[in-house]
């Protein structure tokens, strides 16, 4: 194939990704608007485009005032679109780090959580409510403090305990990462068990959900979010080359150990950033990954962004299942997303497990 053949069809399949990035945009963009109608208290679109335009300067003045109602705006601005955008950024973040997983692990079973970055947020979280109910740092909440905390010390446990030399195997990783998952879990049974009236918030927050979330909560993790996930996708052909194997990714210039360390560091990060804003919302970053790997392709110029985008998308679409579902209670009952996900998530997991138990039998 010819130079001028070769730059064609790099510039065409080029196309073709920024048309795929623009339309999962747009269905993002559309999955928020819909979202911000789903409630107990029904608001007409025309309504929610007019609150939404008046928070845009160049906008504001085109906008007819009498759509913008003063409780509506309050329920839009302060109520819905606080968990929705919560939601963008989770989904967006669960979803990356999954994709990162599962390339430097080889294995569509990796998810976001592999590395102990759910038991240490758990077990931050679980000792904050128990111990620091109400406290703030910073303005923050402690709990999302501690889960953050508690969700990077647990990785940088597995990384220091899994090293050997100047290596970390990746088969010793995944054990490592096993290993701590459960003694640290032990740890948050153990709080469950002394929590006493603080139960209630240690489980509804193990379980994950948006219904607390606040845009200081948002605007606190949305830094390390963006910025993990902006340093990973200059990774993108790294991890096209570690698909290769690792023997042979080093043969082509990369330098396997380090990108392998940098991009589980900055995955972690943006997962303990995560979990930190929703507790634990479970196969998000199993699911999504790999359902847009068998549409996209394995490419991760494209899987990488198109993976964030729907793993956006499919949060914010279960947050707006849980509120379906819990409308006609609104005034007793909260359910929370991580429900929905997980419904969604162990079918999806045992279906995958079935198409690749062949690949691991002895």
């Amino acid at each position: 194939m010819n130079a001028s053949k070769v730059e064609g069809t790099y510039f065409q399949r080029a196309s073709r990704w920024k048309l795929i990035v623009i339309l999962l945009l747009v269905a993002l963009f559309v999955t928020v608007i819909v979202s911000l109608n789903i409630g107990y208290a029904q608001i007409p679109f025309a309504n929610i485009l007019a609150t939404l335009g008046k928070q845009i300067p160049f906008l504001n003045g085109y906008i007819d005032s009498s759509l913008v109602l003063p409780r509506e705006s309050a329920i839009i601005l302060q109520i819905r679109l606080p968990r929705i955008i919560a939601g963008v950024v989770v989904g967006a973040a669960l979803a990356a780090s999954g994709v990162v997983y599962q390339g430097v692990f080889k294995n569509p079973m990796a998810d976001s959580y592999i590395l102990g970055v759910s038991a240490g947020a758990a077990t931050g979280a679980s000792f904050s409510l128990l111990f620091g109910s109400g406290t703030a740092i910073f303005g923050l909440r402690l709990v999302q403090v501690a889960a953050f905390l508690g969700a990077l010390f647990a990785m940088f446990l597995v990384y220091n305990i899994s090293r050997v030399g100047s290596r970390v195997p990746v088969t010793t990783l995944l054990l490592c990462g096993i290993a701590v998952n459960f003694f640290l879990y032990a740890v948050v049974a153990l709080l469950e068990v002394i929590a006493g009236d603080e139960l209630h918030a240690i489980v509804f927050w193990l379980i994950g959900g948006f219904s607390n979330v606040l845009w200081s909560d948002i605007w606190a993790v949305l830094p390390f979010v963006v910025v993990g996930i902006t340093v990973v996708y200059f990774y993108a052909r790294d991890l096209n080359l570690l698909a290769l194997g690792e023997e042979t990714a080093q043969h082509l210039g990369v330098n396997v150990e380090r990108v392998k360390q940098i991009l589980l560091v900055f995955a972690s990060m943006v997962t303990a950033a995560a979990v930190s804003l929703s507790g634990l919302v479970g196969f998000v970053g199993l699911m999504v990954p790999h359902i847009t790997r068998l549409v996209i392709g394995p490419d991760h110029r494209i899987l990488f962004p198109a993976s964030t985008i729907v793993g956006a998308i499919f949060l914010v679409v279960c947050d707006a299942i849980a509120r379906v579902i819990a409308t006609p209670f609104a005034s007793t009952l909260e359910l929370p997303v991580g429900i929905i996900t997980m419904l969604a998530g162990a079918p999806f997991f045992i279906i995958l497990f079935r198409k690749k138990k062949q690949s691991y039998a002895l």
